[in-house]
């Protein structure tokens, strides 16, 4: 693969740039002069970019690795806010990947260490980064473990995204299971690192996370958009008794939503309970992630529809609540035409079940109602243990 690309190249990414790759590979005879097995893998490369790095997948000079890094590398909104927690001197990046998060350590740190073991993709990241201007990158190819080993440095920080695919390249999540073992680097890396930084899998089971690392300061469980992308653990030589849980949900507004817990102040958390008021509140899926089932009702002086619901009411509006707020229509029972009566006649509705015996889809299923339109139906239970549904407009 040449760098940079040969303008005729160019010229045929940008062109195709938008189309199906499983088309242009099946057209490849029409370019008898261009290596298009390659330049499709760019293309394809740069539509998985798009959500995650705009502005990269969009800069014609940088060179794409591989579908697969793509899809394993950082956002640059979460990038940016893992960024945001890193200070000092000096930081490395054990599993360096495309390149996402140096960018963004870079611009917070003065020396910054980027490792790889893919010598392919360390010179694709080392020429899109020298091409973006960031000059304070030093590169090495190699295996996480051996550079720690063999580096005569010590960083303020090192950072870690231990690979989550076994070698049938299925999705894996426990902290044995990842590359590499963070449970046996773990004396290596405080030893050589003030502080860590670990990002693991969403899924990951935070309490036994704890359990098992144990040198754990703080966990930050951040969503974009109220999706959980990953969770990340503050560790170092001082580990805290009962770690600060920070949730964080970054909007695609440039706002973020924040929350703090821990264990006991979860535990000391007693819910109220109510019929629904005038407001309903669903915490975002960080703070459900994160364990905050009582803690963010009574932080936020509101009222709880059932125990195993988690949703909230008010009459007052709480307008900083850390997730979706909605202004309550009408409680309704389960039942098709009292529902369409609020929907006009297209019957479209967003729907969310909490703690009913339905899912989503048998819930449209047995009431017709299409996905769509203005009003949100969620469907529940109340303190009676009956169904109801809460038909309501997002604020």
């Amino acid at each position: 693969m040449e760098f940079p690309l040969p303008e005729a190249a160019r010229r045929y990414v940008a062109k195709h740039l938008y189309d199906d790759p499983a088309q242009l590979a099946l057209q490849a005879r029409r370019y008898p002069s261009l290596p298009i097995p390659e330049l499709v893998r760019q293309i394809q490369a740069r539509q998985k970019a798009r959500l995650k790095v705009p502005a990269w997948a969009d800069n014609p000079d940088l060179i794409f690795p591989p579908a697969l890094s793509v899809e394993q590398a950082s956002s640059a909104r979460t990038a940016a806010f893992k960024a945001s927690l890193v200070t000092g001197q000096r930081l490395v990046d054990l599993t360096g990947g495309f390149g996402v998060d140096v960018a963004h350590f870079a611009e917070q740190i003065p020396e910054v260490h980027y490792v790889e073991r893919n010598a392919a993709l360390a010179d694709v990241v080392r020429f899109n980064l020298t091409h973006l201007g960031v000059s304070n990158v030093h590169y090495h190819t190699a295996d996480a473990v051996n550079f720690l080993r063999n580096t005569p440095d010590t960083f303020d920080w090192i950072y870690l995204d231990p690979a989550r695919r076994d070698t049938a390249a299925r999705k894996i999540f426990r902290l044995q299971d990842c590359e590499p073992d963070v449970l046996r680097l773990l004396p290596l890396l405080l030893h050589k690192g003030r502080r860590v930084l670990l990002k693991t899998s969403p899924m990951l089971d935070i309490e036994q996370a704890l359990q098992e690392l144990r040198q754990v300061r703080q966990v930050w469980v951040v969503a974009v958009d109220n999706e959980c992308k990953e969770v990340l653990y503050e560790l170092g030589p001082e580990p805290a008794v009962d770690p600060e849980r920070h949730t964080v949900n970054l909007l695609r507004t440039g706002e973020q939503q924040e929350f703090r817990l821990n264990r006991a102040r979860e535990a000391r958390a007693v819910s109220r309970y109510a019929e629904p008021q005038g407001y309903l509140y669903e915490p975002n899926v960080a703070v459900l992630k994160a364990g905050g089932f009582r803690s963010v009702g009574t932080a936020f002086e509101l009222l709880k529809l059932h125990q195993h619901s988690h949703l909230y009411t008010s009459d007052v509006l709480r307008p900083s609540f850390p997730g979706r707020i909605f202004r309550i229509l009408a409680v309704e029972r389960y039942d098709a035409p009292a529902l369409k009566a609020h929907l006009g006649p297209e019957a479209r509705a967003h729907v969310t079940t909490r703690n009913f015996p339905d899912t989503v889809a048998e819930f449209r299923h047995r009431t017709g109602i299409r996905e769509g339109g203005s009003i949100y139906l969620f469907a529940t239970t109340n303190l009676e243990g009956k169904l109801m549904i809460l038909v309501c407009e997002k604020l």
